[in-house]
Parts: structure tokens; C-alpha cells; sequence
């Protein structure tokens, strides 16, 4: 591919953008949910006019828009922040695992699903969209403890997806001895990827800041999220889980930063905006028609199992009785985690390959549309949306 026709392209979707910014604010719909709808109009999909291979360049800039989102999610686990709400972002990202799990999978099984189906059925289910939250709340420019809560819960909750998920591969996969080295798995996964976030922090925590004191520059924000997602993608190990910890030992421990890699959260929304375009572009909706009652159950069973989990452990960290019926709709944003986790599974296991790949695509479609439009409305219903449009609706 010519790199001209490579550099028209990514140039026209950010000035394209700009408008769907304005029929955001005419339509009340999100950014992230426009920019996968025009993805999937000009994708092959659609109209077919995205000159690219949506596809091969989705990976590219998914892995450092997912670094960068998670670096910054990183950020917001600070010993301040923990002490204030690291009891409520504990116990709400636990249950809403362990409650999805059980609903996706348990409801499954009862609609006739295989027990081995159901149950990485459930597994995928537990992965969320943090890019996505994390948009909508900027958008919004919600501010309180319900969306301080949503970006700590998004920020960690994929690591307890992680481990569930390779649980239940080797228990599927193996038997009655797949659950214990699923586990030690999940786990080593977990350590190595956290081991890599402090390999990098902890130098970085005293290094940054000091060419403008106070706050680090772009470059210096840019070259730790490239090592984050270079070093990640080395070592096999989620991205997500390195980036956030890199981000959270930085914002611990570099006492001289006064705002903390604050010239990253205005680089990172052209990232942003390419990553969902592409994101849409690369829908085959040809394989999403044929899934049926099958995904439409895993939808309606997966929000139920997040508002039910949401409720449990708002309720459990002492968040209020609005916030606790709001915040599991608030975790329904889906995206390339959940693709991914049913592209590991249907390479160990073929058999399964065709109904978790369809199912998977056909739901992540529909939450990374709606999802976004969910959470949107939970940050309106509770008060905290500050920008003026916003404030109207509420």
C-alpha cells in the first residue's frame, strides 16, 4: 500500500470527525458510537469506500490506543483515590465478574448450550471496553464518585477477566485437570504483565518531570506507552494490565509531578478517533446475521448480569442506592479484549470456533453501539455530567 494513500486516509477520518463531533451534539449520541457507525457505513460492510485494510491497521492502532487508554486509567488509581473509593472499585469489579459469569453462563447451559460453550461464553462476557468509559466520561465531563469508581472498576476489572477466562479455557480444554493450570496460567499472565509495568515505572516515576518540572512532556508520555505495548506484545501479556500498572506506580510514586502526564489525555484523541473508525470498519456483518436467538440471549443475559453485579458490590462498597442500580449498566461497553479472548479459544478449540466468533462479533457490535449511549445515560441520570448539553438532557 502507498504510504500517501495511507496518510489521506488516517487525515481525512480526523477531519471527518470533527463533524460527527457536531452531530453529536445535535443527535445527544456519543462520539464513540458515530465514529462505529461511520466505520461500518464506509467499511466493507457498508459502501466499501475505506481504501485501507481495516482489519490489518485496526490491530496497529488498537495496541496503542488500548496502551495509552489504560496508561491514563493507571493514573486515577492513586493512593488518594483508592483510599476514597478503592473499596467501592474493589468490590464492584469482583462481583460484577463473578455475577456475569455466573448469569451468562448459567443462563446458557438452561437454554440448551453446551456446559463447556456456556461457560467461555461467560468468559468473554467479562471483558469491557475501558476506551470507550473512559470517552464518554470525558465527553460528558462527568465528575463525582459514580464515575470516579467507573474509570478505577475499568481499569482493573479486565486482569480478573484474564485470569477467569484462561480458568475456564483449561478447564474446557483439559478436563478435570485443565482448571488447575488454567489457573497458573491466568496468574503467571497476571505477574509478568505487572512485573513489566513496575520494570518501567519505577525508573520512569523519578526520569519524567524533570525536563519541565512538574509535568512530563509528550515525548516522554509517547515513549513509555511505545515500550508499554512494544514490551506487552514481547512478553505475550495484556497490554492493558502493563500500561495500567506503569501509569499507577508513576502516579504514586513521582512525588515531583505536579500534573501527571496531563499532555497525553490531549494526544490521545486522534488515536482514539482512527481506533473506533477502523474498529467499525472491520464488522463482518455477514456472519453477524446468522446468530439468532443465541445472541440475543448473551445480550440480554450479559447486561443483566452486569446490572446485578453492579448492584452487589456498589451496595457491598457502600455506594449509594442510586448508584448502585445505575453503575452495572454504566460497564456495558464491549470491544477488542472480548474479540480477542474468543480468538484464543477458537484456536484451542476449533469445535467451538464458529458459534463463540459469531456470537462474539454479532454482541460486540451491538455494545461498543449502545453500550457507549448506556453509559452516557447513567452519567446524566446521576448528576455528574457537566458539559451544558448534557446538563439540558438531565
Amino acid at each position: 500500500m502507498e504510504l500517501s494513500l495511507l496518510l489521506i486516509t488516517f487525515g481525512a477520518l480526523l477531519l471527518i470527525s470533527l463533524g460527527l463531533d457536531g452531530l453529536g451534539r445535535l443527535t445527544k449520541l456519543p462520539r464513540i458510537t458515530l465514529l462505529v457507525l461511520f466505520g461500518l457505513g464506509i467499511g466493507p460492510s457498508g459502501a466499501d469506500l475505506l481504501p485501507i485494510d481495516a482489519v490489518e491497521w485496526q490491530e496497529i492502532t488498537a495496541q496503542l490506543t488500548l496502551t495509552m487508554i489504560a496508561f491514563l486509567l493507571g493514573g486515577e488509581l492513586s493512593r488518594a483515590a483508592l483510599a476514597a473509593r478503592g473499596r467501592a472499585i474493589l468490590s464492584v469489579s469482583i462481583a460484577v465478574t463473578l455475577a456475569s459469569l455466573a448469569v451468562i453462563a448459567g443462563g446458557m447451559w438452561l437454554l440448551g448450550v453446551p456446559v463447556g460453550l456456556a461457560l467461555l461464553l461467560g468468559g468473554v462476557g467479562l471483558a469491557t471496553d475501558p476506551a470507550a468509559t473512559r470517552e464518554v466520561i470525558l465527553e460528558t465531563r462527568a465528575d463525582g464518585p459514580l464515575s470516579k469508581t467507573l474509570l478505577g472498576v475499568v481499569a482493573i476489572d479486565d486482569a480478573w477477566g484474564v485470569i477467569v477466562f484462561s480458568v475456564l479455557l483449561g478447564l474446557v480444554a483439559a478436563g478435570d485437570g485443565g482448571a488447575m493450570g488454567g489457573l497458573v496460567d491466568g496468574v503467571a499472565e497476571v505477574g509478568v504483565a505487572v512485573m513489566a509495568g513496575l520494570a518501567i515505572g519505577l525508573p520512569a516515576a523519578y526520569l519524567t518531570g524533570r525536563i519541565r518540572p512538574g509535568e512530563p512532556t509528550l515525548a516522554e508520555a509517547m515513549g513509555l506507552v511505545l515500550l508499554c505495548a512494544g514490551i506487552s506484545l514481547w512478553l505475550e501479556v495484556s497490554l492493558l494490565l502493563v500500561g495500567m500498572t506503569t501509569g499507577a506506580v508513576i502516579v504514586n510514586l513521582a512525588r515531583h509531578h505536579e500534573r501527571p502526564f496531563h499532555a497525553i489525555e490531549q494526544a490521545s484523541w486522534p488515536f482514539v478517533i482512527v481506533f473506533f473508525v477502523l474498529a467499525g470498519a472491520a464488522v463482518d456483518l455477514t456472519a453477524v446475521g446468522g446468530t439468532g436467538v443465541l445472541a440475543l440471549a448473551f445480550l440480554a443475559l450479559r447486561i443483566l448480569g452486569r446490572m446485578a453485579g453492579g448492584w452487589i458490590g456498589a451496595r457491598l462498597g457502600g455506594m449509594g442506592a442510586q448508584d448502585s442500580r445505575l453503575i452495572g449498566l454504566a460497564l456495558t461497553p464491549q470491544a477488542g479484549v472480548a474479540l480477542g479472548m474468543a480468538l484464543v479459544a477458537a484456536h484451542v478449540l476449533p469445535q467451538h470456533a464458529a458459534t463463540l466468533l459469531t456470537v462474539t462479533v454479532a454482541t460486540t457490535v451491538v455494545f461498543e453501539l449502545a453500550g457507549p449511549v448506556l453509559t452516557r445515560m447513567v452519567l446524566l441520570k446521576s448528576g455528574e455530567a457537566r458539559r451544558e448539553d448534557a446538563a439540558r438532557d438531565g
